[in-house]
């Protein structure tokens, strides 16, 4: 690439060394006529007289040989403690006995300088979906905000939303919750294979409400035509409790539990939560908590029969239970 500054093209720097060496021009005279410096103008007209109207042209700056360039030997290890190791570049200098600005130039180099960028190189998605509705149920507590009297802050702002907080004390004092605490929990029980979704707010998150939410669950289930099997949970004290425990053995249930600080592994439910906040939760303006749990059991509904869902074809969860009739009302 030319360089910016540059006071010769190829084009100019050709008609320069055409003038000295083909009609007989002093190097200092066609240096003065091009605004150049002497030794610029005597090495085009050099590089014409051996390379022709192709010396023209820049060249690489790169170096032909780099006898200081760490060898392969060093730079496998340095990429391979770095990809075992997740060391940084001071560690692994250490470890291999080179400079850290060494270290650092060959995890650049390698392409492999940044842990995220690195992650990405090496974990394997890995996607699961089992094969008949019941066979895997995921079960999650989704934790909100309670909307203060007059709307919160995402949609007025955060003085106002503040505000509104401060003077009714984080309740909803509506004739449906008396009183609320400042969060809501949803307990939601999914279908891996179907998406298909049952959820309850709460106000808490105790392994007692957890469980009576999948003793609800598992019968409303059962009486669209799926058995649970399993149930696969994070590792919440909820789902560690006695009350859970027993709950599952009752009702012949296998308990799973991810392993910690992996909640891909409860992937589906987690994906459910986040189409819940978008959808519903955030989607607008509620003036109290009471309206937007009011509007909770609607979208619950548009979801399960109507949204089309992207993981299964784009068609909504119900349309997995093919053992129902009239399952797109």
């Amino acid at each position: 690439m030319l360089h910016a500054n540059a006071a010769l093209t190829p084009r100019q720097r050709l008609r320069l060394a055409r003038l000295v060496v083909e009609e007989n021009w002093k190097v200092a005279h066609a240096a003065r006529f091009f605004g150049v410096a002497w030794k610029t103008a005597d090495r085009w007209a050099e590089r014409y007289r051996t390379e022709g109207k192709a010396g023209m042209v820049d060249r690489s700056s790169r170096p032909h040989s780099s006898p200081a360039k760490t060898g392969p030997k060093t730079t496998k290890r340095i990429v391979s403690l770095r990809l075992r190791k997740r060391w940084g570049a001071v560690r692994l200098a250490a470890e291999t006995g080179v400079g850290p600005s060494t270290a650092g130039a060959v995890l650049r180099r390698c392409r492999v300088s940044r842990l995220s960028r690195l992650d990405r190189i090496e974990r394997e998605v890995i996607r699961y979906e089992h094969a008949a509705p019941g066979e895997l149920l995921h079960a999650d507590v989704k934790k909100l905000g309670n909307i203060p009297a007059g709307g919160g802050w995402r949609f007025l702002g955060r003085q106002a939303g503040e505000a509104n907080r401060h003077l009714d004390g984080g309740r909803d004092r509506s004739r449906y919750y008396q009183p609320l605490m400042r969060h809501g929990f949803i307990h939601v029980v999914l279908d891996d294979h179907s998406r298909l979704a049952y959820a309850e707010i709460h106000d808490d998150e105790l392994g007692v409400t957890a469980t009576a939410v999948l003793r609800r669950a598992v019968a409303w289930f059962a009486a669209r035509g799926v058995i649970a099997r399993r149930v696969l949970t994070d590792n919440g004290g909820c789902y560690r409790s006695r009350d859970w425990a027993t709950a599952c053995a009752q009702l012949g249930i296998t308990p799973k539990r991810t392993r910690p600080y992996r909640p891909q592994t409860n992937g589906k439910v987690e994906r459910f939560n986040r189409t819940m906040t978008s959808e519903w939760a955030f989607a607008q303006l509620f003036t109290s908590e009471a309206d937007r749990r009011a509007a909770f059991p609607g979208w619950l509904h548009a979801y399960n029969h109507h949204r089309p869902h992207t993981g299964i074809g784009g068609h909504p969860p119900i349309s997995r239970l093919n053992n129902l009739s009239g399952q797109y009302s």
